[in-house]
């Protein structure tokens, strides 16, 4: 009898008339992944997934604000810029949508990280502004375009009660793999005399290995709904899509800014700052999945009420550190309580998770990931440019950032579903959904 198995793009075929095909040619049902070895599962591939996009997206983002200062002469505005042009694609997730259309989430999610792999490994080769902004869009659209994929993944293939749990996890595995590779930074960059151009290939070229390796050793997993696979806006998810527009504006603050800060204001060298992050990486990897049990136990709303109140608290503090000039190591304590406090975000995808239509998981996804990356387009630039003038300024409306993340936080029930969404569903009668 001749074996077929079709192209990994047309999954409806007739797969090998029952026999087994190998790698990325044979679908098969998450319910029947049990039976697999434990290597080949879907959990398992979101944690070798974990793993491996650290490895380039980390090593970027440890490396980049030496690299722009020292070898591009960056200024706050050029920075700002440059964060800008990288959260265009994350503007334009929504474009996954479409791609789904020809392509199974779980292949564009790998060729994604793919794509990510081989930016990083090429960054060093484009010490300008005009080279960094190219190189940062493309190594922006695998990154943007694999989180969507993934998130959606997570959701799909994850089971509600056991969701915090895991979600903390692979945080934790994430942080653990950006660990090894802080490491070697701090450790070798000095005595080994690295270039950047060495460290970029290396983080980049792992990657892509890893996800080509993915690409080829897991079957295709069918997620127990089929997901829609048209731009899908419902009113009932409205608070959803109002927080994750605010913990895009969140987002950037410490991503773009905080870190930028070290080095500009206290003048950390790559190993110092890469110091810092091992710092963060360490609490995280301990943290991460007990922040995880915290919101199976006390729920979304109160654990990002904690979240919004401990972040208005820090970016009040981080303008206290110029207007009455505070010292670096209270900079340092607030930039880990900073990275703390961000791995309570899988609360947001686990409210998510709990009132969302199983069938919406996969186009919400995209839509949230836009609606995120709305501010965080518009932010980094013009913030950049308030940098310029008055940096406590910045850490000022960051802090109104919080407090509105905060008050929306206020309205989400303390057993969100499907029905109940918002603690006003209490008040005008359960209403079926949309």
């Amino acid at each position: 009898m001749q074996i077929r198995c079709a192209a990994r793009f047309f999954p409806s075929r007739d797969w090998a008339d029952g026999r087994r095909c190998w790698g990325m040619f044979k679908p098969v049902p998450t319910e029947a992944a049990a039976s697999m070895p434990l290597w080949r599962r879907p959990t398992t591939l979101l944690f070798v997934m974990a793993l491996t996009m650290p490895i380039a997206f980390n090593t970027w983002s440890a490396l980049l604000n030496n690299f722009v200062i020292e070898a591009a002469n960056f200024d706050g505005a050029d920075i700002g810029l440059l964060h800008t042009v990288r959260e265009i694609p994350g503007f334009l997730a929504i474009g996954v949508i479409a791609v789904i259309l020809f392509v199974r989430e779980q292949v564009l999610g790998l060729v994604s990280l793919m794509m990510l792999g081989v930016a990083t490994a090429v960054t060093a080769w484009f010490p300008s502004l005009g080279g960094l902004l190219t190189i940062t869009l493309l190594s922006s659209i695998g990154f943007h375009y694999y989180e969507t994929v993934n998130q959606s993944l997570q959701l799909q293939w994850l089971p509600k009660t056991r969701a915090p749990q895991i979600l903390g996890w692979l945080v934790a595995a994430g942080s653990a793999a950006t660990l090894v590779v802080y490491s070697l930074i701090a450790l070798l960059w000095e005595p080994l005399g690295l270039t950047y151009n060495t460290v970029f290939l290396l983080a980049g070229g792992t990657t892509t290995v890893l996800a080509l390796f993915c690409l080829l050793a897991y079957p295709q997993f069918d997620a127990p709904h089929p997901q829609t696979k048209r731009l899908i806006l419902r009113r009932r998810y409205w608070l959803y899509y109002a927080l994750q527009f605010m913990a895009g504006a969140r987002r950037q603050i410490f991503v773009v800014f905080a870190g930028f800060m070290m080095v500009e204001k206290f003048g950390f060298a790559v190993h110092e700052l890469t110091g810092l992050y091992l710092i963060n990486l360490v609490i995280n990897m301990i943290a991460a999945p007990l922040l995880g049990r915290a919101v199976a136990r006390f729920g979304e709303r109160r654990t990002l009420i904690f979240e919004y109140t401990g972040l208005a608290l820090v970016f009040a503090a981080y303008g206290g550190l110029y207007w009455f000039s505070w010292g670096v190591v209270l900079a340092g304590v607030l930039y880990v309580v900073d990275h703390i406090l961000f791995g309570l975000a899988l609360a947001l995808k686990t409210y998510f998770q709990k009132i969302a239509d199983p069938s919406d998981i996969a186009p919400t996804a995209a839509v949230a990931f836009t609606i995120n990356h709305i501010a965080a387009v518009v932010l980094p630039v013009t913030l950049g440019l308030l940098w310029v003038v008055s940096p406590a300024a910045v850490f000022a409306l960051a802090a109104c950032m919080a407090l509105i993340s905060l008050t929306l936080s206020l309205l989400i029930p303390r057993h969100p579903e499907p029905g109940n969404e918002t603690i006003f569903v209490k008040w005008r009668g359960a209403a079926p959904a949309e």
